[in-house]
């Protein structure tokens, strides 16, 4: 399962490239206005600062919401960078908009994914990824995995090639459910990452074995 992480803070980034299992980012309109990154100038030259940083795909997000503009404001994106992956929501205009996309080779996202019906239409109309909400779905106490696992055994009946990218998740919990659910990518925050390598007896054995360490040292040195 490849690794996303969900943000646009190039700080945040550089740290989840450092531990060395980063595949991929995702950013949104509410993550860029997170970080203070207004205005198409500043946009574009930030998500070029993310390609720079990181090896796999960068999800950037069209504005628009009518099919034209998508078009325009996807290709220009596209443009940037071949990490970019165009990131488009899920409505009638997005699904025609990742149709043009994919027949002209540029990767595209379909994001606001909510169930398998469309993660269905996405994959039919050639979306590189799919991104099913796990998170907003549990928040409404929905099973958030259970769509992940839907989408994954329609995907297999036909072979779609579309991944499924799990997004809105919030903890460990979620990245191991989509992990063993088969889902292709999660994409997620720095401390649910991070939070995959803590365990208590992990703590406690390494503690142990400093202090045995130290305490045959001491008595070598008598």
């Amino acid at each position: 399962m490849k690794f996303f992480i969900d943000t646009a803070s190039l700080s945040e980034i550089r740290l989840a490239q450092n531990l060395g299992v980063l595949d991929g980012v995702t950013t949104n309109p509410s993550l860029m206005a997170k970080e203070g990154i207004a205005g198409t100038v500043h946009v574009h030259a930030h998500y070029k600062a993310i390609c720079d940083i990181v090896d796999g795909d960068v999800s950037a997000e069209v504005i628009s919401t009518d099919y034209s503009s998508m078009i325009e404001e996807g290709m220009l994106l596209a443009a940037l960078d071949n990490k970019i992956v165009v990131k488009v929501p899920m409505t009638e205009d997005g699904i025609k908009a990742i149709k043009y996309f994919s027949a002209k080779g540029i990767k595209t996202n379909c994001t606001l994914v909510f169930s398998a019906g469309q993660a269905l239409l996405a994959a039919k109309a050639g979306a590189s990824y799919v991104s099913p909400f796990v998170g907003r779905l549990d928040d409404i106490s929905v099973d958030g995995l259970a769509l992940i696992r839907e989408i994954r055994t329609i995907f297999d009946n036909y072979a779609f090639q579309t991944q499924i990218l799990a997004a809105s998740v919030r903890h460990s919990a979620h990245i191991l459910g989509c992990a063993k659910i088969g889902a292709d990518v999660m994409t997620g925050p720095l401390q649910a990452i991070f939070a995959l390598l803590k365990h208590p007896l992990t703590d406690s054995g390494l503690a142990q074995f400093l202090a045995d360490h130290k305490r045959v040292a001491a008595q070598s040195n008598n």
